[in-house]
């Protein structure tokens, strides 16, 4: 209520009791308006009520749900199903128009100003987090491979001539297929084992330049965040050569944000060479659902034309997921979490070296490697090993991975030998586990539990199936059956 209202209500109710709620709502008014003032992510994190205020406001400034509406185009944000249109906040017309998805929208005056208030508090978290210099960022209603895409179709206008993508290996689908997706040849570079950890193979990207030439590369495409024992590529090293040879680069930053080392070289690869563009999932660090991703650089003009990229107007859900939870976490709850999660991941190594040690195994060394920790498995086949990954997802343990290193994948005609091991020839088979934001000292506690259950169960059939495996004797076996030769 304004006070002109409040005033009216003096009639009904004594004004000291109204003075109280006047005080309580001016405290909910004033975040709001320090929210719009600063554009930045707040300090402390925000109530309920306080978060649900402002995206009611909000949703009331679109026209769907103005009391004197009169729709009568194609496109009314008309919601059928009440419960649709409360799990929207009755947001309904999206963000974005049909040529620039960050383009504010007539109809949508609240969804649009969400939407650029959201991009202004990820950009500010973005900074606090260790990338000070990011200068722009797009919050996109596409997971990570599709923002891959879009940064990549982006520089296809920019680069007309190029056709190929170097890109050092990760084996994981979506990166590899959004350089499919956006039309350009992939370049494979294998990683260099160094230890038990893989890394980037610099001076083969560097002889992929100049062989193949400047001009027809139309990125480098390098990756933070991996399943150990990949650790983060030598962005550094790379920016340095793209900015020698005038070659865009763009990081797959996907579950990156969430560590201080892998923005930290972020940071570093934009102040001593050339970086385009990073990506990173808004599910995997910020804990909201699957379904957005941040489009984020050190050149507000090109993160602009990646907006300009996007056809038509787009969900606001993911926006508006992010909005609500960067409110409510707050700037010093969001830096809590992410020193929570870097304890989980000396804890999570401890425990697993401590199993590693009980079973005769060792953890993999992948100091370059902040978030994925991979330990050793017995010598065994790969359906066996499969095995060993099976018992654990039936017993609740999601996110591991069980890899035996001989498995063999084709992706849109290209065969990758060593699939999931981000090698053709990495030398031992081994499960990994992350210690990724949320976790908890429980989640560690039982999976620890069950990964022993798994091992002592695995092991205990392997001594059975030894001990009924009876010896031949080769004379009788060559009297049951003359045709049998031995060649001696």
């Amino acid at each position: 209520m304004n006070s002109s209202t409040l005033k009216l209500a003096e009639r009904m109710i004594p004004a000291t009791y109204l003075q109280q709620a006047a005080e309580s709502q001016s405290v909910y008014e004033k975040q709001i308006r320090i929210l719009v003032e600063q554009r930045k992510c707040p300090e402390d994190g925000w109530d309920d009520s306080a978060i649900e205020m402002i995206v009611n406001e909000l949703s009331q400034m679109d026209s769907n749900n103005f009391s004197h509406n009169c729709g009568v185009g194609e496109r009314e944000a008309r919601i059928y199903s009440n419960l649709v249109s409360r799990r929207h906040y009755r947001l309904g017309h999206g963000i974005g128009r049909s040529g620039d998805i960050a383009e504010v929208q007539p109809k949508a005056a609240g969804s649009s100003l969400l939407n650029k208030l959201t991009n202004s508090i990820v950009l500010d978290v973005l900074r606090s987090v260790g990338v000070q210099k990011a200068a722009a960022c797009l919050v996109v209603p596409v997971a990570t491979g599709m923002s891959m895409v879009l940064c990549l179709l982006t520089l296809r206008q920019q680069r007309p001539k190029s056709k190929y993508v170097i890109w050092p290996r990760i084996d994981q689908k979506s990166c590899f297929k959004s350089i499919i997706t956006a039309g350009f040849e992939p370049i494979t570079v294998e990683n260099i084992l160094e230890g038990d950890e893989l890394r980037t193979d610099v001076p083969e990207i560097e002889r992929l330049i100049t062989t193949h030439g400047p001009d027809t590369v139309a990125v480098v495409m390098t990756t933070t965040s991996c399943f150990a024992p990949r650790g983060i590529d030598k962005l550094e090293e790379v920016a340095k050569l793209c900015s020698e040879y005038g070659i865009p680069h763009i990081i797959n930053n996907a579950y990156g944000v969430q560590s201080s080392k892998c923005m930290h070289h972020i940071q570093q690869a934009a102040r001593v060479g050339r970086v385009d563009a990073f990506v990173q999932s808004t599910d995997k660090n910020f804990m909201v659902p699957v379904g957005g991703s941040i489009i984020a650089g050190f050149d507000s003009k090109f993160i602009d034309q990646i907006g300009k990229m996007y056809p038509g107007r787009a969900s606001s859900s993911p926006v508006v997921d992010l909005f609500m939870t960067l409110l409510s976490m707050g700037k010093q709850g969001y830096k809590k979490l992410l020193e929570e999660r870097k304890d989980m991941k000396n804890y999570l190594a401890d425990q697993m070296e401590a199993v590693a040690k009980d079973y005769g195994l060792r953890l993999l060394i992948c100091k370059n490697n902040p978030i994925s920790i991979a330990m050793s498995l017995p010598v065994e086949e790969s359906a066996a090993l499969t095995e060993l990954g099976s018992m654990l997802f039936l017993r609740g343990v999601s996110g591991t991975r069980v890899i035996a290193t001989t498995d063999v994948k084709a992706i849109a005609g290209y065969t990758f030998e060593g699939w999931g091991a981000h090698s053709k020839s990495y030398p031992v088979a081994y499960l990994t586990a992350a210690a990724s934001i949320g976790m908890t000292r429980k989640d560690v506690d039982l999976f620890v539990q069950r990964l022993c259950k798994c091992l002592s169960k695995f092991q205990s059939r392997k001594e059975k199936l030894s001990k009924n495996i009876q010896p031949v004797n080769i004379d009788n076996a060559l009297e049951t059956n003359s045709n049998t030769t031995i060649d001696k």
